[in-house]
């Protein structure tokens, strides 16, 4: 069994959506062994930094919190999608040369990869992409962005996939990943009442 590693690292200089100050993380260190027993850091930042699930009340009023969602949505079969040589945007019509199995977790793979700052041109999956995947029954979808859509008024391809509660796994790294089957095990962490989590997203090879 080989294990792939496909989440970002956290650090003080880690990537983050549009270079925002307070999407930053910070490590402050608060006890060490020239001032106590026992070393200990605390880590402050947004839970939309590095690798991370959206819930819907992310992009929809009053909607549910990740600990609604089951611990089975984030662990199971996996399908790798390669979309490295499209620009721009993933729409239905590039989702439609893929067979695509219902109840299966859905990763695109982007130039967003390659990316070692963080890109404002950064591909997307657009509307039409993200009803094509609804309709099909998916378990979730993650993207190699920090972003699943890009400056799209009103936010449709959260709420597409959102408001059927498909869990939206964003900032993976994918770029030593070939396409294919895998299982994936991307569980987050078990935090009340929130819209995002972050995750230690994996890929087990079949």
């Amino acid at each position: 069994m080989k294990i792939y590693d496909i989440s970002m690292e956290i650090s003080e200089d880690v990537q983050v959506y549009k270079n925002k100050e307070e999407k930053k993380a910070k490590l402050i260190q608060q006890y060490n062994f020239q001032n106590s027993s026992v070393y200990e850091t605390q880590l402050m930042m947004n839970l939309h930094t590095g690798t991370h699930i959206d819930a819907p009340l992310h992009a929809i009023e009053n909607g549910l919190t990740t600990e609604t969602y089951t611990l089975d949505q984030f662990f199971g079969p996996c399908q790798v999608l390669d979309f490295m040589t499209v620009e721009e945007r993933i729409t239905a019509k590039d989702l439609e040369k893929y067979t695509i199995e219902e109840d299966t977790f859905i990763l695109l793979k982007t130039k967003n990869s390659l990316d070692q700052e963080f890109n404002y041109n950064f591909i997307y999956l657009d509307e039409s992409g993200a009803q094509y995947l609804v309709d099909k029954n998916i378990k979730g979808v993650g993207i190699d962005g920090l972003g699943i859509e890009r400056n799209q008024s009103g936010h449709p391809t959260h709420k597409i996939l959102l408001g059927k509660r498909i869990p939206i796994l964003e900032g993976l790294r994918l770029e030593g990943i070939q396409a294919g089957y895998y299982d994936i095990a991307a569980f987050p962490i078990k935090i009340k009442n929130v819209e995002a989590s972050p995750v230690r997203a994996v890929l087990i090879e079949k």
